[in-house]
């Protein structure tokens, strides 16, 4: 892999006439002819604000269009993009721009006021500005140069930004690729937010493939099901709760070849509505350290195996690990990923890099299990482990055994402390079962010490933004039970 010329620019040699960008809200598009006039225009202004080669340029602004010619103008350049989460408090933005160098932040209308206030850096608007665009010639870095920053926090709850290089990003594409499939008239619906890769991805990958991205203002259900069958939209990307939600909405479009689910676990009913309805749900397990998906199963695989996430991707490999062990298939141990689409490190912070990598490669802190078949089963975080009278639980053992219950639609499985035992399997439910019904149905199914000690039950689980299980909320929930009871 030699030097990287940004993808606008290649696929304006090799596609011009083809459609690059649809802003679904306003029903706009580009050609890559067009959107490559737009990153010129665009890299240049990068340049008339200092922006150089190496640089770390700030974006706070929503996803859309204006955003993606941003990414691209920085490639064209050989500066460094570090998106920034706009629902973030001002305390919490502070803290972010001190892990990094920028030169220079953009904002967009909403958040310019904002941005004005936390950056120690000349601040620019986003959609219109003075500077008018200077000459520059276009940098074509080394793959290994980084191309991108975003922020993930992970189980420390510190901010760290998580260096991505050309060749992460495009590794990551061309695996995709290998486990999607690439067509020419793909349009790929993107309502995931930029600063998160799951939906920085498609903006890059579409211009690698010469493809569409389909960008909305915002996501909304009702709207999103129109979008995908108005533009005959081929793929989504979306976490588990807005394909939930799309599901509600209405039937989808028979243009869809994948909707690709990520951020959190796909939850087992989720992929059996899916198989019912006829959508080609592919679970995925990813992080952002990894350029995106891990490992990625298709629909007949979810669809036989809701509880895994499918095989690694090319190039890709994951061990399970008992500390510097690796474990035989089918052990539970921390998970460990190695191959080109794994971040070079964390800026700024060699002692968390240096902790997080390993002989096997980056220790993703998520326990799980690879089975011999090769595909993952991702249990939880290792720090999620239930330790009760010395032995080990994982909470998504006891999970799945209990969602095989006809009357349980969803639960979640948590330690809370006890005086006896160190701590105690607890679950809260959702459904009609009842606790005696699920205490019998556990037996013979789950050792006595996974057996769960508390249970109670909830209209639904509560979840983060990105639909993750609240595990806070749950064993919150769970101990006013349990004080109940005493």
């Amino acid at each position: 892999m030699g030097q990287m010329r940004d993808p606008v620019a290649s696929q304006r040699h090799s596609g011009p006439d083809s459609t690059a960008l649809l802003d679904a809200g306003a029903d706009e598009r580009w050609t890559y002819a067009e959107l490559d006039r737009a990153v010129e225009r665009t890299a240049g202004r990068l340049w008339a604000l200092g922006v150089r080669p190496g640089d770390q340029l700030g974006v706070l602004a929503d996803t859309g269009p204006d955003f993606a010619r941003v990414v691209h103008a920085t490639w064209r350049i050989g500066a460094v993009l570090v998106p920034l989460d706009t629902h973030l408090a001002e305390r919490e933005l502070r803290e972010r721009l001190a892990c990094v160098d920028l030169v220079a932040l953009l904002a967009g209308r909403p958040h310019a006021e904002r941005a004005r206030s936390i950056a120690e850096v000349p601040v620019e608007s986003l959609q219109a500005s003075a500077t008018e665009p200077a000459e520059f010639v276009a940098e074509d870095p080394p793959p290994d140069a980084p191309r991108v920053m975003l922020f993930t926090s992970g189980t420390t709850g510190q901010p760290k930004a998580v260096v991505l290089t050309g060749r992460n990003l495009v590794s990551s594409a061309v695996a995709s690729a290998f486990r999607l499939g690439v067509l020419p008239e793909d349009r790929w619906y993107d309502p995931l937010a930029g600063y998160h890769m799951g939906g920085l991805a498609p903006i890059v990958r579409s211009a690698l493939y010469g493809t569409c991205v389909v960008l909305p203002d915002r996501f909304d259900a009702g709207r999103a099901l129109s979008h995908l069958h108005d533009h005959e939209v081929t793929g989504v990307s979306v976490v588990p709760t807005m394909l939930d939600r799309l599901l509600d909405a209405g039937e989808f479009p028979e243009s869809l070849r994948f909707a690709l689910t990520g951020g959190a676990p796909t939850p087992p009913e989720l992929i059996a509505r899916c198989e019912e309805r006829g959508v080609p749900i592919h679970p995925t397990y990813g992080m952002t350290e990894t350029a995106s998906q891990v490992a990625t199963a298709r629909p007949a695989e979810a669809y036989a195996n809701p509880d895994r996430a499918g095989r690694p991707l090319a190039f890709t490999r994951v061990r399970a690990l008992d500390g510097e062990e690796p474990l035989a298939p089918g052990e539970p141990g921390e998970l460990v990923v190695s191959g080109p689409t794994v971040t070079t490190g964390y800026y700024g912070d060699p002692e968390t890099t240096d902790r997080v990598f390993g002989p096997y490669g980056f220790r993703t802190g998520d326990l799980g299990v690879v089975e011999p078949d090769g595909s993952i089963r991702v249990l939880g975080r290792v720090d999620d482990a239930i330790i009760t009278g010395g032995e080990n639980v994982h909470p998504a053992d006891v999970a799945r055994i209990l969602r095989e219950h006809p009357d349980v639609e969803a639960c979640a499985v948590v330690g809370l402390p006890d005086p006896e035992w160190g701590e105690r399997v607890c679950a809260l439910v959702v459904g009609e079962a009842s606790e005696a019904a699920l205490r019998a149905f556990c037996e013979g199914r789950l050792a006595d010490y996974k057996r769960p000690k508390t249970i109670a039950f909830a209209d639904s689980l509560p979840r983060t933004v990105s639909g993750t299980v609240d595990r806070e909320t749950v064993r919150d929930r769970l101990a006013e039970r349990s004080e109940r009871l005493e």
